[in-house]
């Protein structure tokens, strides 16, 4: 549940805490993932971020929209393929069969677990949780408050995005093709169907026909309508997506690694070459204090040619920096060379070798264009993508050289800094490391005052210039296999990086392009009128949306399951509305079914049915519930304070209720719903499931189907929970 001052709390069903975790921006929707280890929160500022149900840590976050996620719905592939003949397109991922288990983020020195508000890298449990190789594939779908709607498999790779007021909206049973659009339009609640083929969008707008010239186009009615969404595509592409989507979400993954590591080790390089520079740096001053006009390089060259040794390089060296000065320099920059190799080794390469193996695995998946083609898989992004990934490796191990060159002739400067500290003040020198003469010139020429690694790990306009010979010999490769950009030497590490996270970007958007286009609006069901004054904000109306199985309909393994579920939509019909209909509830079924089987069988068609709410009360939020129920939450109807008032909870079988078939218009302004208001029905409390609260509540409600429990927020901020029992005539009294 969300606390008014937007902090997440979950608790288990004794009602014990297990955290609290503030995200530090407003809460505007919750999910669960489908096997319930994992909760989806979507934020103000268009963020969905994931949190492990056991204690709260961040798994990941995503930034889908630019404003207010509305409505968070995640669910699984529900199909269970019994006969493994049937299920030819099973895949498996071959990782790691030869690589180790994926690195991880490097932790940045200094800081301990936790401090990041990530999990813990020692905690084994976040490679299930957040690893899609562990998980039946699943769909995570978002809506904004501007009408935008993302699907994320695993709730990690982006696969598509709509936005409803661009959706050309058929009118089926008009005498003549036509379409619609929909305008002003704020989402209220979105639902994807156990089979994956279908989803129900809730929303208020204004409906108008597009076919129409503006100067004649007549005004549409606002209200609440409902569309129905063709998302096919999954169901039957699962197989395909499902692996395009797993590589590409561990492929996202390792790239964060290899991020977070050049991140570490620009921060520690820099860190030891500042220590460097600020012990070296006093030398230039003490030389223009002696009034010379030499330059560091060039008295150190001096003193190592063995002439008289100057004043300010033998005050630098005696007094300023000293033996234990050079120790303690010489340890630093040694440490960071270590430090860098270590996170290269462990964190860095391995990830870049995985992502080669899997960007190869599927460049392999888009040479089958017949399965892969239809996803938008294209097989020359990915070869591009896969060169990349290659030269990243050939990156990695030219900056290995280049790092242990630079360590390797800092540690010999440091060696013959000590000799020559040693001899100045006429002490034993013959314990000390050997020097090369020749590395240390080296060093003064080209590494005293700059830094050939920095360019490595920060993005750098100035290019790195290959001798010309290597440069045709890379060239010549070409004609053999090799690498088709011959520009590579001329980069660094982190430009090529940058480099191989755009070619990903632009081969996974493909995919995600390819698949937005293919869903489509099937059908619209204007629901019931709006007020004209509340076009231009969100309403908020009680509203459900959930999927029951069609005891009725035998699905094969194999078959689509499109007839396999009956939807069913729950409303409260707001009392402002234009309708002739007030305090009453709808109740819609078969919606999905009605486009495509309203002609062939009668049973199939759309029905409704309207619940007027007893006198005295008002709806204030509602569920739909396991087997067909209906749960109502009623505030008794009163002018005093709300806390006055008493309310209950009353449980309505959905199957013993009067559905009556409507008979569908193609015209827009048509509110099915007005056909039934001559055959509402009316509830009593006497005659249903009925549990009374001793005061008035808020909403939300949230219904659990597999616990058969209710909670209910009280208006004094109290938190209830009921026992919601089946077996009795009235609701169990335990709370």
């Amino acid at each position: 549940m969300v606390t008014e001052d937007s902090k997440i709390l979950l608790h288990r069903f004794n009602w014990q805490r297990l955290w609290t975790i503030f995200p530090g921006r407003c809460i505007t929707s919750l999910c669960w993932r489908p096997d319930g280890k994992a909760i989806a929160v979507g934020l103000e500022d268009g963020t969905i971020s994931l949190h492990d149900v056991e204690n709260g840590k961040l798994l990941r976050s995503l930034k889908s929209h630019t404003v207010a996620v509305v409505s968070l719905n995640w669910e699984e592939d529900g199909q269970v393929i019994k006969d493994d003949s049937v299920n030819n397109s099973t895949y498996e991922d071959r990782t790691s069969r030869f690589f180790p288990p994926a690195p991880r983020v490097p932790r940045m020195p200094g800081l301990a677990p936790g401090d990041t508000g990530f999990m813990d890298d020692s905690d084994d449990s976040f490679r299930e949780l957040s690893n899609s190789s562990y998980q039946r594939f699943n769909i995570l779908c978002s809506g904004d408050k501007d009408g935008s709607i993302c699907f994320s498999i695993f709730g990690i790779f982006p696969i598509g995005k709509i936005n409803i007021h661009n959706l050309s909206i058929p009118t089926p049973y008009a005498t003549e093709p036509a379409t619609c659009r929909l305008s002003h339009a704020s989402i209220s609640k979105i639902a994807l169907s156990k089979d994956l083929c279908h989803l129900i969008v809730m929303c208020s707008g204004e409906l108008n026909h597009d076919e129409v010239e503006s100067a004649e186009r007549q005004l549409g009615v606002h209200g609440c309508h409902c569309l129905l969404l063709d998302t096919s595509i999954f169901w039957k592409r699962k197989n395909e997506l499902h692996q395009v989507a797993q590589q590409a979400s561990n492929i996202e993954d390792l790239i964060e690694v290899i991020r977070s590591s050049l991140s570490v080790m620009s921060k520690q390089w820099s860190d030891a070459m500042h220590t460097f520079r600020e012990k070296f740096d006093s030398l230039s001053s003490l030389i223009i204090d002696h009034g010379l006009d030499s330059s560091p390089q060039e008295e150190f060259l001096s003193l190592l040619g063995g002439a008289r040794t100057s004043p300010p390089v033998h005050q630098f060296l005696v007094n300023s920096l000293g033996e234990s000065g050079v120790k303690r320099v010489s340890k630093v920059v040694s440490g960071a060379g270590k430090e860098l190799q270590h996170v290269v080794l462990d964190h860095l390469q391995p990830a870049a070798e995985i992502i080669g193996f899997r960007m190869g695995e599927l460049r392999g998946l888009s040479r089958w264009r017949t399965r892969f083609q239809g996803i938008g898989l294209d097989e020359t992004l990915i070869n591009n993508a896969t060169e990349k990934s290659g030269i990243l490796l050939v990156q990695v191990e030219r900056f290995m050289r280049v790092l242990s060159s630079v360590v390797q002739q800092f540690s010999n400067f440091f060696n013959w800094l000590l000799k020559c500290i040693k001899l100045l003040n006429q002490e034993p020198s013959d314990q000390l490391l050997p020097y090369n003469s020749e590395l240390v010139v080296i060093f003064l020429k080209f590494l005293y005052d700059q830094d050939p690694v920095k360019p490595f790990l920060e993005l750098s306009e100035v290019d790195i210039e290959p001798d010309m010979e290597t440069l045709q010999r890379v060239k010549e490769l070409v004609h053999f296999g090799g690498f088709s950009d011959c520009d590579f030497l001329r980069r660094t590490l982190a430009e090529e990086f940058k480099q191989m996270e755009s070619s990903f970007k632009e081969a996974f958007l493909m995919p995600f392009t390819t698949i937005s286009r293919k869903m489509l609006c099937k059908d619209v069901l204007p629901l019931f009128a709006l007020p004209s004054s509340s076009a231009s904000v969100s309403v908020s109306v009680p509203i459900s949306v959930t999927y029951y199985k069609d005891a009725s309909t035998s699905v094969s393994s194999y078959q689509t399951h499109e007839h396999g579920f009956i939807d069913y939509i729950s409303f409260q019909i707001p009392g402002d509305s234009s309708s002739n209909i007030a305090n009453c509830i709808g109740i819609s079924r078969r919606f999905m079914h009605s486009l495509s089987n309203s002609s062939i069988e009668e049973s199939a068609s759309l029905e409704a049915v309207l619940l007027s709410v007893p006198d005295g009360y008002h709806c204030v939020d509602l569920s739909l519930y396991k087997e067909g129920q209906i749960v109502l939450l009623l505030n008794e109807t009163t002018s005093a304070s709300e806390c006055s008032g008493e309310s209950c909870m009353m449980i309505v079988q959905a199957d013993d209720l009067p559905f009556v078939s409507i008979p569908r218009s193609g015209c827009i302004n048509t509110w099915n719903l007005d056909q039934l208001k001559d055959s509402v029905m009316h509830l009593r409390l006497e005659n249903e499931k009925v549990r009374n609260i001793p005061h008035s509540v808020v909403a939300p409600l949230a219904v659990s189907a597999s616990r058969g429990v209710a909670c209910v927020f009280g208006a004094r901020k109290r938190a209830l929970v009921y026992i919601l029992d089946e077996d009795e005539d009235d609701v169990s009294d335990s709370e």
